[in-house]
């Protein structure tokens, strides 16, 4: 099925994570709760490691992927059509889901604050630190600061979803369209179109394709928590309450 295909959300499938997530919680075991839902309890990731878990076949600038693999803020990180990747680098962590490219641009001399990323191809979740990022895609450019984002990139289109936080988004090729979007919980997801007339190539969107566990799996590998609160308080962890 393609990307497009794909796009409108089936509004049960966060039903039943709520579902399951209550249910998880009313048994008295959230931690065992958060492992059923994500694989294994997250916590930050020890220093000297990147990879939290991976599946498929995935690559970091062009050799094969293990579990020992360190990732750097320069890197070019790649997945097969099975491939997944959730990884560390500094105070960030991602997810990059099958058939996509990354390419990272370190900020200044530091080899593990990333700068820039740079979604050729493919999906990519991103929780990150207060630090300035930006992010582009072939139709899209984004800045960052200490926000969750989801992004998609497709030859003619991008989709960007502010989890949290606020985005400044603008279209490749056409300052006109442009938007700032502040969030607190996927309010307003855009698509930004290669081509359109001038100032209208940034349209609403559905909200897709990830979920607020992913996030919050995210957010505990670099001690943090995302601002909102999941059925059940899986991680139990304060809130995060600035982006």
């Amino acid at each position: 099925m393609s990307a497009r295909g794909r796009e409108v959300d089936d509004p049960r499938r966060g039903f039943l994570i709520a579902l399951l997530a209550a249910g998880a919680y009313m048994l008295g075991r959230p931690r065992d709760a958060a492992a059923g839902l994500l694989g294994t309890v997250p916590r930050p990731l020890p220093a000297g490691r990147s990879v939290h878990t991976h599946s498929g076949g995935v690559r970091v600038n062009g050799r094969p992927l293990n579990a020992a693999t360190l990732i750097r803020a320069s890197d070019v990180v790649e997945t097969d059509a099975d491939g997944k990747l959730v990884f560390v680098v500094g105070k960030d962590a991602f997810l990059l889901r099958g058939q996509s490219r990354l390419e990272m641009i370190a900020a200044g001399a530091e080899q593990f604050a990333v700068g820039t990323l740079r979604l050729v191809t493919g999906r990519l979740l991103s929780v990150f630190g207060r630090s300035p990022h930006r992010l582009e895609t072939v139709t899209a450019t984004i800045g960052v600061r200490g926000t969750g984002v989801y992004l998609e990139s497709e030859p003619d289109r991008s989709y960007v979803c502010t989890c949290y936080g606020t985005t400044e988004i603008a279209a490749v090729g056409d300052p006109q369209s442009s938007e700032v979007i502040s969030a607190t919980h996927h309010d307003a997801p855009r698509y930004v179109l290669a081509a359109g007339s001038s100032g209208r190539r940034i349209e609403p969107a559905p909200f897709k394709d990830h979920t607020d566990e992913e996030l919050e799996l995210l957010e505990a590998l670099v001690g943090r928590t995302t601002p909102f609160r999941l059925p059940g308080d899986a991680y139990g962890r304060p809130r995060r309450n600035t982006y």
